[in-house]
């Protein structure tokens, strides 16, 4: 048993996710799993409980108190600045891995990969290192790609790529605004701040881009008018 050990809170949305994450990093005996929370609410509790080194979390966790997604994010950094982080997500939008990065989220693992991923970039968080897996890793070097050969005004910023998710994963202007504590004319004016970058002038059209760059699955429902 080594005398080293890094303390791991896990939070999902999908309690089979956390029993396969769970039971992936239990044989490894430099993690120490401390606990584990389904949404945003319970997750705050739990940290505000129970010290750790690094939380791995899901990006996508609709429910809770707190959000998801990089607005979770940006309050766990302020709350509890001494925690790590590790992404984990399904998304491989390049304007949403991009965010992470731009952020300054430097571990991400992508859920088509391999779970044993999670342990190097546990063991990378935990020393302020860099790690992405190969997904991930593949995306953001696409995206580095292209935007060499494109103009800068055509990157979403963090707010506008968060705003964009949210719209087309069905919630309104209003409820967006409120979720991210923002006024209702700033969320309006990102929106169509990014509708203006993505050269895209209608809301089903938005939809269809986010479809077709894995912002959201296809069994999603079109965003719903916000006008």
């Amino acid at each position: 048993m080594s005398s080293f050990s890094i303390g791991v809170v896990l939070a999902d949305d999908h309690p089979g996710m956390i029993a396969g994450i769970s039971h992936e990093l239990s044989s490894v005996d430099t993690i120490v799993l401390k606990g584990h929370a389904t949404n945003s609410t319970d997750l705050v509790k739990l940290l505000e409980s129970t010290p750790c080194d690094v939380l791995v979390s899901d990006y996508a966790m609709p429910t809770g108190d707190y959000g998801d997604g990089i607005t979770l994010f940006g309050f766990i950094g302020r709350r509890f600045p001494q925690v790590k982080l590790v992404v984990l997500t399904m998304l491989d939008s390049p304007a949403i891995l991009g965010s992470l990065d731009d952020i300054g989220i430097r571990a991400i693992v992508s859920k088509s990969d391999a779970v044993s991923h999670l342990v190097p970039a546990i063991h990378a968080a935990h020393t302020g290192g860099k790690y992405h897996s190969p997904t991930v890793a593949a995306v953001l070097e696409e995206r580095e790609a292209q935007r060499a050969g494109a103009p800068a005004s055509t990157e979403l910023s963090p707010r506008e790529a968060e705003v964009v998710r949210l719209y087309v994963s069905g919630l309104r202007v209003d409820e967006i605004a409120e979720r991210l504590n923002r006024s209702k004319k700033t969320i309006s004016t990102q929106k169509n701040r990014a509708m203006e970058k993505l050269g895209i002038s209608r809301d089903a059209d938005l939809f269809t881009y986010a479809k077709e760059h894995g912002w959201l699955s296809s069994s999603q429902t079109p965003p719903r008018d916000a006008n």
